[in-house]
């Protein structure tokens, strides 16, 4: 299970944070989403061998968000 920590624009609304959590937490591989408002980050875990943090990101982008940066986090088997 990897982490990935997004960096986002700020948000403006808390619908803005229910929708990117809705859609990520639909992903396939994808086990836990924490949208962080005054942050504006988005933290994900999921499973690097079904999804990765570039598809996640693009989920992001395409409901109208600009992802400034990513981070991703492997865990350590």
């Amino acid at each position: 299970m990897s982490k990935a920590i997004m960096q986002l624009n700020a948000l403006s609304c808390p619908s803005c944070m229910q929708k990117i959590q809705g859609a990520l937490a639909k992903q396939a591989g994808v086990e836990d989403v924490k949208v962080l408002f005054n942050a504006a980050k988005v933290k994900v875990n999921f499973d690097e061998n079904v999804v990765s943090a570039d598809v996640l990101a693009d989920v992001v982008t395409k409901l109208g968000y600009e992802v400034q940066n990513v981070k991703v986090k492997v865990a350590q088997q």
